[in-house]
Parts: structure tokens; C-alpha cells; sequence
């Protein structure tokens, strides 16, 4: 109700001298919500718009820090000092091949902490039995390997045992860990027209993938049971930290003197981040699609409000007529909107921090959500709020007070 103010000496204030009320937040806190809470299924499917968008951006955000703070962490476990030497081609276009000494001559650069090969055996594949098609390989190869590879490329057994000074003579072979998979994890394979034994399976090894779909080989044996010559297919450096660019830019000509431009050096983690990057295209897909779904809830908001006020008619009416102002009523409605925004914001938020942990917890990843995509999603449902409410509270401020009772 307005107030009275200037009075004295008995008379009737001038109109000119009425103050309206003043609104505290806490009376339009109240107005807000007593118009949510007379329709809440109205309400809480509007918020439920709000709530989705804002879920969406906090969820892919949060997704993609915990899969960065992965790969941090990947690195931080595997060193980013591993350097891959591969043959390139010749001038003629061919497969070139790396001098069986290889090896020998990168250990004797000075930063170089270990140095190890691998060597794919041409024309031997790997299969479960002796009855599979020759033709049907999967993909798979079988590569000659170094006892020290697992060292140097920091890989990991699953289960079983590495390659030894005994069982590298033999027909003993230990599978990468897609390989297993797709032979089904047997005891025994079919190399080269030969049973070997399985001693053991590797984890996935990250810096080196080609290890995952081979069945390695002791070097002796390779050479003994398959023919291999014994040059190396990729070459794995460990190098002093803070010299890994120079070891980088010398390893071509010290791996193949003589040709040093038919050689590829590689670093692995920089090929991790690439595909970590890669990945930023499709999250910025999915924040697209969230926020088209915030844009959805915004106009579910404003549709609300819109009904809302062609409703509340006579309530608006019978305000006006009370005392109430245009800038009241448009105060009253112009909260509804926020309340009903920020719910939506405040659930959403919530959703996509804990789609974001099972997620995370799913792939063993660390949960991370950047503070300020909470508080940006939490501003976003500000903005809808106060955009969708506007015209709604416009068009019932304008409400003549005769008008909003006669049509009630």
C-alpha cells in the first residue's frame, strides 16, 4: 500500500506527494515464488529446460578438463622423454630400413638414458591354431623385441612374465593387449607353422601402440625360427629431460649415418596431445548443443511467463488497484522468471558435476569441473531468466487496473 508523506496541520496530502511502498528483496522473493508455487508442474518442466542446457555445457566441459587432467597425469607417469626412431622411404619412393647397429650407435649419444627396438618380422602373423585361414590376420604382427623394451617404453604386463635370457631362444611369446583380446587370451599360438607358448600379456602401452595388436618375440628366436635379418622396424629412446630436443635433432643421422634423410624421429607424447586436441571439435559440438537446449528452456521460460500473465489477469488487477505499480508488477514477474531460471540453473549445475564424476569414474579419470563453468552456468540461467521474463512483465505492468478486473 502507498504511504503518505508531507502531511500537517490536518490537511489532506496533495497526490503529488504519495510515495509508493518500496518492494524489500524479501517481500519479491516472496512474490516471485507464490506464483511458482501456484502451478509447480508449469514450473518445474520450464526449469527442467534450463536445467538440461546447463547440464549439457557443465557435463562436456567437465568431461573434457578430467580428460586433459588425464593425459597430465598419463605424461607425468610415462615421461615425455621417449623419442621413436622409424625407416622412412628412399629417394625411389621405397621402404627404407634402419642399420642392424642402430641401436649400438644411438646408446652412445650422451643424453640418451636407454635404447631399445622392436623388429616386424615380414610375412609372419599370428593365429589362435593351425586351422584358422592364412588370410584372416586381424591386423595383427608379429614383432622381435629387446628384453629391455618394457623398460624403456614404460609398458606393463597384465599377467604372465616378460621375455627373458632363456625364453627369448625359444618359441615363447608374450601378446599386446588388443592382440590377447581378439585371440581370445589362449595358451598357445600358431607362428610361422609353429605352436608357441603364450608367457604372458602386456596392458595397453600408450607411447607405444604398435606393441598392442603384436605378438612379440625373443631377437634370437625371431631369427632362428622365422628367418628375421635383424633390422630394426622402430627404435625407442629414453633421453635426459632437458635434452630431449637435442638428442631430437641428432638421432637421424646417428641411427643411419648414411642416410640420415630416410629416417623419422617421433616423440610419442606429443602425438598423445595431438589426439587429446582433436578432441576439442566434438566438445565444441556438444557445448553447441547445449546451449541450443538453453536456448530451448529460456523460450519454455518465456512461454510460461507469457500464460502466466494472461492467468493472473485479475490478480494483477486487483494489485494495481490496491496501490501496486507498473514498476511492482513488473519487479513480481520479472523474479518469478529469475526464480524459476536460477532452479533450473542450480539442478542443471548439480547434474553435470555428477555426470561428470560417474563418467570420470567410469574411465578411472580425476573429476575436474572448472569453477567457472559452474558459475557461468549459473550466470547463463541469470541472463535467460531476466531476457524471458522481460516481456512478460512488460506486457502485465501495462495492464490497466480497470481492464485486468473486467476480464476476470
Amino acid at each position: 500500500m502507498p504511504t503518505m508523506t508531507g502531511t500537517s496541520g490536518g490537511r489532506h496530502p496533495s497526490p503529488n506527494t504519495l510515495k509508493p511502498a518500496r518492494l524489500r528483496l524479501s517481500d519479491v522473493t516472496r512474490l516471485g515464488g507464490y506464483g511458482l508455487q501456484s502451478r509447480p508442474l508449469r514450473a518445474v518442466l520450464s526449469a527442467l529446460g534450463i536445467a538440461i542446457g546447463i547440464a549439457a555445457m557443465v557435463a562436456v566441459v567437465g568431461i573434457s578438463a578430467s580428460s586433459h587432467a588425464d593425459l597430465d597425469r598419463q605424461l607425468k607417469t610415462l615421461g615425455t622423454n621417449l623419442l621413436t626412431v622409424k625407416p622412412g622411404k628412399t629417394f625411389g619412393g621405397k621402404d627404407a630400413q634402419l642399420p642392424d647397429t642402430a641401436v649400438a650407435m644411438i646408446k652412445n649419444v650422451g643424453p640418451v638414458l636407454s635404447a631399445t627396438a622392436i623388429g616386424m618380422v615380414p610375412d609372419a602373423h599370428v593365429y589362435r591354431n593351425d586351422r584358422i585361414p592364412v588370410v584372416e590376420t586381424a591386423g595383427m604382427s608379429v614383432a622381435a623385441a629387446r628384453l629391455d623394451l618394457l623398460s624403456t617404453v614404460s609398458a606393463e604386463l597384465d599377467h604372465g612374465t616378460w621375455l627373458n635370457a632363456a625364453t627369448e631362444r625359444y618359441p615363447t611369446v608374450v601378446l599386446g593387449a588388443r592382440a590377447a583380446k581378439q585371440l581370445g587370451n589362449p595358451p598357445t599360438v600358431y607362428i610361422g607353422g609353429r605352436s608357441w607358448v603364450v608367457a604372458g600379456v602386456l596392458k595397453e602401452a600408450p607411447l607405444a601402440q604398435e606393441l598392442d595388436l603384436s605378438a612379440l618375440i625373443g631377437w634370437p628366436a625371431a631369427t632362428t625360427y622365422l628367418g628375421f635379418g635383424g633390422h630394426p622396424t622402430v627404435v625407442y629412446t629414453r633421453s635426459t629431460e632437458s635434452q630431449v630436443e637435442a638428442v631430437q635433432a641428432v638421432l637421424a643421422a646417428t641411427a643411419n649415418p648414411e642416410s640420415p634423410n630416410e629416417v623419422t624421429v617421433s616423440r610419442p607424447s606429443d602425438l598423445l596431445t595431438v589426439q587429446r586436441a582433436a578432441n576439442k571439435t566434438f566438445t565444441a559440438l556438444l557445448v553447441g548443443l547445449g546451449a541450443v537446449a538453453l536456448l530451448v528452456g529460456g523460450i519454455g521460460v518465456a512461454n510460461t511467463m507469457v500464460i502466466s500473465v494472461l492467468e493472473r489477469r485479475s490478480e494483477i488487477g486487483l494489485r494495481r488497484s490496491l496501490g501496486a505499480t507498473k514498476g511492482q508488477i513488473r519487479t513480481q514477474f520479472v523474479s518469478e522468471s529469475l526464480l524459476l531460471s536460477m532452479l533450473g540453473g542450480a539442478v542443471g549445475a548439480l547434474l553435470g558435476y555428477l555426470v561428470t564424476g560417474t563418467y570420470a569414474a567410469i574411465q578411472k579419470w580425476p573429476t575436474v569441473v572448472p569453477w567457472w563453468a559452474l558459475v557461468g552456468g549459473v550466470g547463463a540461467t541469470v541472463a535467460i531468466g531476466a531476457i524471458a521474463g522481460l516481456y512478460p512483465a512488460i506486457r502485465a505492468a501495462r495492464l490497466a487496473p480497470t481492464e485486468a478486473l473486467a476480464s476476470s
